[in-house]
């Protein structure tokens, strides 16, 4: 693995009641926190996470996409995850938290269905 650093960066959805968290590298123990305080932040009623640029994460971060499931889904808010590689896929399957989650294969594809 290189030695990517891990990024999270925030945008606005196609309307204002989508936020997209764009994730950029590995997540692993040491970048949970910070993807974590980003979900925090996020407050738009539909929250997508774009994990295209995340090739793998541990459990670590399965802890903290469910801990942003049981987030959103606490308040009402709606997530979906999008661009997973089949590493990351597997992972959410052998882990048993896979149905927690809406995926789809591309932003548009999300916002369109959580319309």
């Amino acid at each position: 693995m290189s030695g990517q650093k891990f990024q999270v960066a925030s945008r606005s959805g196609t309307s204002e009641d989508i936020q997209i968290l764009d994730l950029d590298g590995a997540i692993t123990f040491s970048q949970a926190a910070m993807f974590q305080e980003a979900v925090a932040k996020a407050r738009a009623p539909y929250l997508i996470l774009d994990l295209t640029d995340v090739p793998s994460l541990d459990s670590t971060a399965v802890g903290a996409l469910v801990r942003a499931f049981v987030t959103c889904n606490k308040s009402g808010r709606k997530l979906a995850l999008v661009g997973l590689s089949h590493r990351v896929r597997n992972v959410l399957q052998i882990t048993g938290v896979d149905p927690l989650f809406d995926a789809y294969a591309t932003v548009a594809d999300a916002e369109q269905s959580l319309h």
